[in-house]
């Protein structure tokens, strides 16, 4: 019933927040005597920041519509060039001239964790000058009509799977935070079937791949409680009138409440400064201020069965690096792996993947060859920052470039007379970075 009393007040509040609409529309109206003193706008203020804490953040848009390569600006189309039940493969088209150099393609796999792929956006447009990129646009589950079936960690890998073979094997797979599993678990599969549309590489960005590795409060949280307090009480259905009706889920207002709990005084004061901000008519950064909360407090739903298998699997029975992960009625073995380059981004400060526990892949990947595997640390980020800001645009998106440009196969079949030198070039191998260190990009043996 929580689900059901959490809709009933979202509704309650809804005469409220229309009057705190109107009530800041009368004080900030220039024909009001008091919309230019003190007490008008902390009216206006407090009114809009009652609208926005009491509001349900719908899906954002990714609103990238031009990109700037080799230098020219050029104009970006979204295009759905596969489509499931569960998800969307988007594709950001660039109007390029014909006869234009290859570009190596990547499928940018978004977390399935309770926001939208949108969160992703400027990891999106840091790759775009350099590459096709495409992106899984997961759906909320409490969109999907009950009739459309199940949808568990076993369909996810499927989907993967499924993307690459629409994508002909040509897409370098980024998986970025929660799907670093499945995506491992996809090529591991795909490898062991010998199949020839296996991506030519995979990155892999703060993923909790080994999460018996510095374990962080959020993997202390599933470990302690165990699957049966999920299962008892995170776990509900859908009310009406939403489509997916009785859709037993994990709610993204429970994911989110999760998340700001653990930073809660950072967002009481960003939510003080932006007050402060609006009455001392600081637009730029109360501007700021919207743009990330309306991403970040844009949450969807996940289905049950993914969400407990994900929890099971991957947070208490520690099963891909036991090698125990099963696929459907299969052993997943990452070892079956020996075509796919490998590439894993860890930040120093994450708080939620906690260092060392994505560069494991290295250790359960033994078969990739040395000169296809290597390790970077982002010193001075946390979890956002692996794939997002001003680091990531300048520090990681320009070594995940030159990692794909030298294991991507279209490249090298275009240059197959006279290898790249970034490929021929030995790589150093320095000690494992540590925290505090410098960044480091390594081998990994």
């Amino acid at each position: 019933m929580f689900y059901q009393f959490y809709e009933l007040n979202h509704a309650a509040l809804g005469p409220f927040r229309a009057a705190a609409d109107v009530t800041k529309l009368y004080f900030q109206n220039p024909l009001n005597p008091f919309t230019h003193t003190h007490l008008g706008r902390s009216m206006a203020a407090a009114c809009e920041l009652f609208e926005r804490t009491t509001r349900r953040y719908g899906k954002p848009e990714f609103g990238i519509k031009t990109t700037l390569v080799g230098g020219t600006r050029v104009p970006v189309t979204e295009r759905v060039v596969w489509e499931r039940p569960f998800c969307r493969m988007i594709h950001f088209e660039r109007g390029l001239e014909a006869g234009r150099r290859h570009d190596p393609k990547v499928l940018l796999v978004a977390p399935m964790s309770g926001h939208y792929a949108t969160l992703l956006r400027g990891t999106v447009e840091a790759l775009l000058p350099r590459h096709e990129v495409y992106i899984t646009d997961w759906i909320d589950a409490r969109m999907v009509p009950l009739d459309q079936g199940r949808f568990d960690l076993d369909d996810y890998i499927d989907y993967v799977i499924s993307m690459m073979h629409a994508l002909h094997g040509e897409a370098h797979l980024i998986a970025v935070c929660q799907p670093s599993v499945p995506v491992l678990a996809a090529v591991s599969i795909m490898e062991q079937n010998d199949d020839p549309y296996a991506p030519p590489s995979m990155v892999l960005m703060g993923g909790p791949i080994d999460t018996r590795i510095s374990p962080t409060a959020v993997n202390k949280l599933a470990a302690d409680k165990g699957i049966e307090w999920f299962e008892r009480n995170v776990i509900m259905q859908v009310p009406f009138p939403h489509p997916g009706f009785m859709r037993s889920v994990y709610p993204g207002f429970l994911q989110l409440g999760g998340f700001m709990s653990m930073n809660l005084d950072r967002h009481m004061t960003a939510h003080h400064d932006f007050y402060r901000h609006l009455i001392k008519g600081d637009g730029d950064s109360a501007e700021k201020h919207r743009d990330f909360y309306d991403e970040y407090l844009a949450v969807m739903d996940l289905t049950s069965e993914f969400y407990l298998q994900t929890v099971e699997t991957v947070f208490i029975d520690h099963a891909l690096p036991r090698g125990e992960m099963m696929h459907r009625d299969r052993r997943v073995d990452p070892s079956a792996i020996r075509r796919v380059a490998l590439l894993t981004v860890e930040g120093e400060l994450d708080d939620i993947t906690g260092m060392g526990q994505t560069q494991a892949a290295h250790t359960l990947c033994s078969n990739i060859p040395a000169d296809s595997r290597a390790d970077y640390v982002q010193q001075g980020v946390g979890h956002y920052g692996v794939f997002n800001g001003s680091r990531f645009r300048s520090e990681i998106a320009p070594r995940i470039t030159d990692f794909i440009l030298t294991h991507d196969r279209g490249r090298a079949r275009g240059m197959a007379a006279k290898p790249s030198a970034a490929a021929s070039k030995p790589v150093e191998k320095p000690a494992t970075p540590k925290r505090g260190g410098r960044p480091s990009i390594s081998l990994v043996k």
